[in-house]
């Protein structure tokens, strides 16, 4: 069967990286320092300048990840990006990209999904590739979510920011089993009746019911993990690494406790990225990959919660 393998990935943060004390004496906002670390796991985020789009950031990491996998642009047959927060309600911030990068072929489009948008534009490639539809795909999570932001509202304000993280699928003959290079195994979720728990308002600005996302979250990461584990018949022990969307530290500690995981294969990044929706998991995969961590062969299991509610995981062999 024809399997979708990860050829490369790259990365893009805006270049101003903001400090906790500094966003609360640059913003006032009433809190402190040390309680949003201790309650998030974040000690700093990356805020786009005023001229940056949302498809700058993700050509920049399109291009990053292109340069590692060793591709050229014109290889690629279509581009995904997960974004929240596109340049415009239309058309697609993945046209822009699709231009930008030169490629004048097949196909773009974005995918709404809020911070599970990169778990679902993965299986979207993954399926495309699978299905012969395409041969390789830019799948992109870029989000320019401080925009999104009121600044009064400190159960917010301070937990997201901005960034892109991109891979580069590529079509691969494999066996059909889980020995195989690639993809493994998706899965996804949606839950329409929690829409009013984290939304945006008829402002634009984010709401959300903090306990209750928490309390969902912590239910359904556990039960999609479960979930692609039996489709996988992979047992804990078989993660190598657990790359989740962070979206705060004790949520991703939690995943990591129920497969039995130690602290040190779980990527955690959101101490200096925050929350960036659908680019912390690409974010987070690029940096666990450039350092070393995650290797050719080992097993990653990705997996994601977002407004909607909208969940999913995949298993992939890197």
């Amino acid at each position: 069967m024809i399997r979708a393998i990860v050829a490369g990935c790259g990365a893009y943060l805006p270049a101003r990286a903001v400090s906790n004390a500094d966003l609360i004496a640059e913003k006032h906002i009433d809190s402190d320092s040390e309680w949003i670390e201790r309650r998030t796991g974040i000690t700093q985020r990356h805020i786009a300048a005023a001229d940056e789009k949302t498809s700058d950031l993700a050509t920049k990491a399109a291009r990053n990840a292109l340069a590692h996998a060793g591709i050229d642009a014109a290889a690629i047959d279509a581009v995904i990006v997960a974004t929240t927060t596109p340049d415009d309600r239309f058309p697609a911030t993945a046209a822009k990209v699709q231009a930008d990068l030169g490629i004048a072929h097949g196909f773009a489009f974005d995918v709404q999904a809020v911070c599970s948008g990169f778990v679902y534009a993965l299986t979207i490639a993954d399926n495309f590739i699978r299905l012969g539809q395409a041969r390789c795909v830019l799948v992109i999570g870029a989000e320019t979510f401080s925009r999104l932001l009121d600044w009064n509202d400190r159960t917010t304000s301070v937990l997201f920011g901005d960034g892109a993280g991109a891979v580069v699928l590529q079509a691969q003959e494999g066996a059909g089993t889980m020995a195989d290079q690639g993809i493994l195994s998706t899965h996804l979720h949606s839950d329409g009746r929690h829409y009013e728990l984290l939304r945006t308002d008829e402002a634009g600005f984010v709401r959300m019911d903090g306990k209750e996302v928490f309390r969902h979250a912590v239910t359904n990461l556990s039960d999609v993990v479960d979930e692609a584990l039996a489709a996988t018949g992979l047992k804990p022990e078989q993660i190598d690494w657990l790359v989740p969307h962070q979206a705060n530290q004790r949520i991703i500690d939690g995943t990591g406790k129920k497969l039995g995981l130690s602290a040190e294969r779980v990527v955690s990044t959101i101490a200096l990225h925050a929350n960036t929706s659908a680019a912390s998991i690409p974010l987070a995969l690029a940096t666990a990959v450039h350092d070393g961590r995650i290797r050719r062969g080992q097993i990653v299991l990705l997996d994601a919660m977002g407004g909607g509610f909208t969940w999913g995981a995949a298993v992939v062999r890197w």
